[in-house]
């Protein structure tokens, strides 16, 4: 038999177990968790040029330590907490340091399950959010910087905008559909992305030296991952063990092939050939596209979804960055940021209430209303946090030790047998 707590804080409410989601959520958190170390660390890795490997592994691992911090001590409180007057874009302090958290509490939005796995499942989100930003800043970046931008930009941006989308602000309740954080991640960091590439500017000798991924079987390997961990992300949003958590598994695998075949489609026109690096880029697009999504559209909805991210992050990636020249070294923007808004969108066509009772609201409006949101709140809130990096820690490394490579110069390391 469950204690009841002695009192509740506002957004809390006794446990009325249900040991089946459990179960299932406590999996979850270890999918999405896996996302990010090894997955994003292994997808990225691969990518930058060897001399820069350990230095781009390290931006991952640095994200989850410094946002597990941040996140016990005020991160969580202020995403889903109570925030009294200006609740509608920021939560309180009252569980500061999980001060009220017991084994015996839930929070209102997911009474069957315990409060600390409810914490944990969301820090995952949480984590790998300021992680995707580094691939816009790899290679150029110092250590002390990206340290001090993780942690202005999760209480700056990413905890507003959770928030304002997930934990009872404005823009859930105006009705925009988020289902697994198209807008609250994708979006938020693929324009975070966007701004870092403009802000720091590109790398020496972009456009001019060879910058091809160093090891693509590491960036196999790290897709392979976010794939897998990729159920948890979108299934695991469900918060039951349920049907809705098993479409949302489906059409994350639906929707991740679809755009592997659309944009491996459109390059192959594009450049007479198919590349592995395309059909993995693909893959990411359509896992992003669908995110928003997963748990609120049939697997027609998902299929649709995906075939349409796939072409437009390569148009994004590709195209876009070509024509403006700017330096996304990893395309956090083209992949995150181009597919996270054709997602969202999206799911404002194709959400249904014969999947999920979310989606019998649906609006395409709300959905533009809640990314022009999002994108300025994450644009001018990243504009200030490199801005504060930029006057204390300084931004980027000098062009003698960029040149030389990250890895040894900002760790010490190298990968060179």
């Amino acid at each position: 038999m469950t204690r009841l707590p002695a009192a509740l804080l506002s957004h809390q409410a006794p446990l009325e177990l249900n040991e089946a989601s459990t179960a299932w959520i406590l999996a979850s958190t270890a999918l999405v968790l896996l996302m990010t170390l090894p997955g994003l660390a292994l997808f990225y890795g691969g990518m930058v040029r060897r001399k820069n490997v350990i230095a781009t592994i390290a931006h991952a691992t640095a994200a989850f330590a410094i946002v597990t911090v941040l996140w016990f001590a005020v991160g969580y409180s202020l995403s889903f907490g109570d925030g009294g007057a200006a609740s509608g874009f920021i939560g309180g302090l009252e569980a500061a340091f999980l001060n009220g958290v017991t084994p015996s509490t839930a929070h209102a939005l997911a009474p069957g399950l315990p409060e600390f796995l409810w914490i944990a499942y969301q820090l995952t989100f949480a984590v790998i959010t300021p992680a995707l930003i580094a691939g816009a800043f790899a290679e150029r970046i110092k250590f002390p910087a990206s340290i001090l931008f993780f942690v202005l930009w999760h209480l700056l941006v990413y905890v507003p905008i959770c928030h304002q989308v997930w934990g009872g602000g404005w823009l859930g309740s105006l009705g925009v559909l988020d289902f697994a954080g198209g807008a609250v991640v994708h979006v938020s960091a693929g324009v975070a992305g966007l701004v870092a590439a403009l802000v720091l500017g590109p790398r020496h000798g972009f456009g001019r030296d060879n910058m091809a991924p160093h090891n693509l079987a590491l960036t196999a390997i790290g897709a392979g991952l976010l794939l897998v961990g990729w159920l948890g992300f979108n299934a695991g949003s469900a918060w039951a063990a349920d049907g809705i958590a098993a479409v949302a598994a489906f059409n994350t695998l639906l929707a991740a092939a679809a755009a592997a075949i659309g944009w491996t489609a459109v390059e192959w026109i594009d450049h007479r050939r198919p590349t592995l690096l395309g059909l993995l880029s693909g893959l990411v697009a359509g896992l992003v596209g669908v995110t928003p999504a997963a748990g609120l559209v049939d697997p027609k909805g998902a299929f649709v979804i995906g075939l349409l991210s796939g072409p437009a992050c390569y148009a994004g990636a590709v195209w876009l960055k070509r024509a403006l020249k700017y330096d996304d070294s990893l395309d956090a923007f083209g992949l995150h940021g181009v597919g996270g808004i054709v997602g969202a969108l999206l799911t404002g066509v194709f959400a249904t209430a014969a999947i999920n009772p979310a989606g019998a609201n649906a609006s395409l409006l709300n959905q533009a209303i809640g990314l022009v949101a999002v994108i300025a709140w994450s644009g001018a809130g990243t504009f200030l946090c490199l801005m504060a990096c930029r006057f204390t820690t300084g931004l980027r490394v000098a062009k003698e030790e960029e040149i030389e490579g990250l890895d040894y110069t900002q760790h010490g390391e190298t990968i060179h047998q």
